[in-house]
């Protein structure tokens, strides 16, 4: 999916006046030494020069030397999902299995990837999702037979020494290498197999001999990259059926699929973990009710929803937010900021305060700009109409919080946004994708009954506002919403991990 040569191609059919290939040119002059001191990378970087004179020694130690078990979950932060996912997962094994088990999340590019693009896959994201023809062109070429090979012979050639030390590196208080390894990222799997084949084999071999335990939960949603898929993982996490049938298409075995829904952060949890604070016990947090309802609704598939606890928990949380308790719409551009989410905002706040002055009544808009202050900097200039009132925020904590207390929600086709916003029973009005990776999560979307897509300001305003103007629609959607939610995925995904860590005759 990544792959060295992608990347660069991609960016050389920019042309060389674009603004990407500028952003390709200031991202390769990146130095590989420096200068002053006459070290390499790796020399500088403690964590990868602390590591290499044990990793015989780590391969050695036997995994159940402690009663402690660790897990090392690989990822990287290509976008704000993979790093979710991960810390959902580890908050999920704090809350299960206090103390007993310890977690190394790393983002294994940017901190072990040897040179440019591999240590500056963050950048090159950002750059290719701001132009989707780029992003189009990397991610179509690195899914033909031709693209994986290259891909997978790259990695290996460059990757697999510094990973190696990734991979051997102490976690938590032991002095040896994690006893399972999780992957929540579509270029985490062929090298990291690999790599603990050679360490459990001690060198003798790469392709079989792996006795640590290794799983991918796959964070996307209604369409994946084949990357993500690998034949040799114990276990292979799934969200929908969509992608049950794309691990099937890479000859993943009915077996080793499991299906739960995507790891989502700890707000959004459902049954007795489900809680809105730490702090709080299940019995205590005012969100019980509607918990106890989604894990009903979700285990016995039922179609109707619970308007009376939604509306409550909605209630108190425009309260606690100090808004007001009217029709609400949340505008979110992802914690990159990215979606265009100035001209959606600025058109769908001029269209509701329209509607206003029409219909008597007023409207709310929430904007979440995530890490783009100007789109904060603009918005908050902007002079609102009377009909209307907006409340524009940066990166937010507390996403839980703002999506139940509104009624629907605008956003790019992001997975876990998607999963978060059906969790809430809110109809989802999808605004952009990235080619190929986002793709398939308009469908999803579209079929199960609770959004649509659009990229045309315009049309989304329109939309939107007819969603708020027909309290049948809104209850349909909502339904079908929370229909689609999996509340109790994250936890269901770290029971089964845990079931395989702590079954000792697989390590």
């Amino acid at each position: 999916m990544f792959s060295h040569a992608a990347v660069i191609f991609a960016f050389l059919l920019a042309g060389a006046s674009t603004p990407s290939a500028t952003a390709f040119q200031t991202l390769s002059q990146r130095p590989l030494a420096s200068k002053e001191t006459g070290l390499t990378m790796r020399q500088l970087d403690p964590r990868r020069s602390m590591y290499r004179s044990s990793l015989r020694m780590q391969s050695s130690v036997p995994a159940d030397a402690t009663k402690k078990k660790t897990v090392q979950i690989l990822m990287s932060d290509t976008g704000g999902g993979h790093r979710a996912s991960a810390n959902a997962l580890r908050d999920a094994f704090d809350v299960l299995y206090p103390g007993q088990i310890s977690c190394d999340i790393v983002d294994i590019y940017t901190d072990f990837g040897p040179f440019w693009p591999y240590n500056d896959y963050v950048e090159c994201y950002k750059i290719m999702a701001k132009y989707d023809f780029l992003w189009k062109i990397f991610f179509e070429f690195g899914a033909t037979p031709f693209g994986l090979w290259l891909n997978e012979l790259l990695l290996e050639t460059f990757c697999f020494d510094p990973f190696l030390e990734c991979l051997s590196r102490p976690v938590g208080e032991s002095q040896k290498r994690a006893d399972m390894v999780v992957s929540v990222h579509p270029l985490c799997q062929d090298l990291p197999l690999k790599i603990l084949c050679s360490l459990d084999t001690n060198g003798k071999s790469r392709s079989s001999g792996r006795k640590t335990p290794f799983a991918t939960v796959v964070t996307d949603l209604g369409g994946a990259h084949p990357t993500w898929f690998n034949k040799g993982v114990d276990k292979c996490f799934v969200p929908s059926d969509a992608l049950r049938r794309c691990a099937k298409e890479r000859d993943v075995s009915e077996s080793q699929i499991v299906q739960h829904g995507l790891p989502i952060r700890k707000g959004f949890w459902g049954g007795e973990y489900g809680k809105v604070k730490t702090s709080e016990t299940p019995e205590s947090s005012p969100f019980k009710g509607l918990f106890a309802f989604l894990q009903t609704s979700n285990a016995e598939n039922q179609n109707e929803s619970d308007e009376g606890t939604v509306g409550s928990v909605k209630e108190e949380m425009r309260t606690k937010l100090n808004m007001e308790n009217i029709p609400t719409v949340l505008v979110v551009g992802g914690g990159d900021g990215m979606g265009g989410i100035t001209t959606i905002a600025k058109t769908l706040g001029t269209k509701l305060d329209t509607n206003g002055s029409s219909d008597g009544n007023r409207y709310q808009m929430v904007v979440v700009c995530g890490s783009n202050k100007d789109a904060v900097n603009e918005l908050s200039d902007v002079t609102w109409g009377n009909n209307i009132n907006v409340r524009v925020n940066g990166f937010v904590n507390n996403m839980d919080e703002w999506m139940r207390a509104s009624d629907a929600i605008v956003t790019k086709a992001g997975p876990g946004t998607i999963a978060e916003a059906s969790i809430c029973g809110l109809p989802c009005m999808l605004s952009s994708f990235l080619p190929g990776q986002e793709e398939g999560n308009v469908p999803y979307v579209e079929e199960s009954g609770f959004g649509s897509y659009s990229g045309n300001p315009e049309l989304i305003s329109q939309r939107v506002s007819s969603w708020l103007e027909s309290p049948k629609i809104m209850e349909e959607m909502q339904s079908a919403a929370l229909k689609a939610a999996r509340p109790t995925a994250t936890i269901d995904i770290a029971k089964d991990l845990a079931q395989i860590l702590f079954d000792d005759s697989k390590i």
